[in-house]
């Protein structure tokens, strides 16, 4: 596996690490918020992208990967760091491709700032489906629920990685030697640190009831194009509650790919690249 060359900007104060390939209009992608996220989960994507005439960049939030570790872990920062990171490239109107978590800040960055992004697409991300009554999560959930409870006090075995991988994908032929130990990697030290930190804010915070309507309500307010791609094996019961969204605001365009769980990136490959790049090209 030949990884595209590390690049970093300085963003905020942050030393941020960006992979990129290719020319022409600027996408985006955005990894999710899982141990061991980073840019390097669209590795296989990217070059599809880059021979369809666009400038492909993937960058490692701060806190994950190789970036530097921010003293604020919220969603909000890393939120706030996609335009800043922008800014800093030089980048004019990009299209946003977002991976689970990283959906949702998607579509709150197109619906905050509608004129700075062209397109958006959503890979995976369950907190833009209406819930379903009286739904479980699922065994994979939990499997992953309880190994990230776990891996926020020590942290994780490359077999804890190898597991997680698992619970994400339906094609676990895809979980090469070099992928794992990729992945695992990016799942130690200084990332690990970050990742504990993010868990011990998430649960330390008080969740106030909310006035606003769920972002997946507004799905149909945003003015950028959006595509939306989930796989018909995720957990929580995704694919039943796509099906609804879609029921409920049927001009959405979404689709739902057979044998592929949430590495989305991964298992549906090939239809991300069928179905993102005309997309993007419309």
């Amino acid at each position: 596996m030949k990884l595209p060359e590390d690049r970093f900007v300085e963003v905020n104060g942050l030393r941020l690490r960006y992979i990129e390939k290719g020319d022409g209009p600027p996408v985006i992608f955005l990894h999710g918020a899982s141990l061991g996220s980073s840019a390097d989960v669209f590795i296989r994507n990217m070059d599809a992208f880059a021979h369809a005439g666009f400038r492909a960049i993937a960058f490692d939030q701060p806190g994950f990967g190789l970036s530097d570790t921010p003293q604020d872990h919220s969603v909000g920062f890393r939120r706030k760091s996609v335009p800043a990171l922008c800014a800093a490239l030089g980048l004019k109107t990009p299209a946003l491709v977002a991976h689970s978590q990283a959906g949702t800040m998607a579509v709150q960055l197109a619906l905050e700032a509608p004129d700075a992004w062209s397109h958006v697409a959503v890979l995976g991300t369950g907190s833009l489906l209406p819930p379903l009554a009286e739904a479980g999560e699922g065994r994979e959930a939990a499997v992953q629920a309880r190994l990230e409870r776990r891996m926020a006090t020590e942290e994780p075995t490359i077999e804890d990685t190898r597991k997680l991988l698992e619970a994400n994908l339906y094609h676990h032929e895809l979980i090469t030697p070099d992928e794992l130990a990729l992945r695992h990697s990016r799942s130690l030290g200084r990332a690990f640190q970050a990742f504990v930190a993010r868990s011990a804010q998430e649960s330390n915070k008080t969740k106030a009831p909310s006035q606003d309507k769920p972002v997946w309500q507004r799905l149909v307010d945003l003015r950028p194009p959006l595509l939306m791609i989930y796989g018909a094996n995720d957990r929580a019961n995704a694919a039943e509650r796509a099906t609804r969204l879609k029921s409920l605001y049927p001009q959405l365009d979404l689709h739902i790919t057979p044998d592929c769980k949430h590495l989305v990136p991964w298992d549906a490959e090939k239809d991300v690249a069928r179905l993102v790049i005309p997309f993007l090209k419309r």
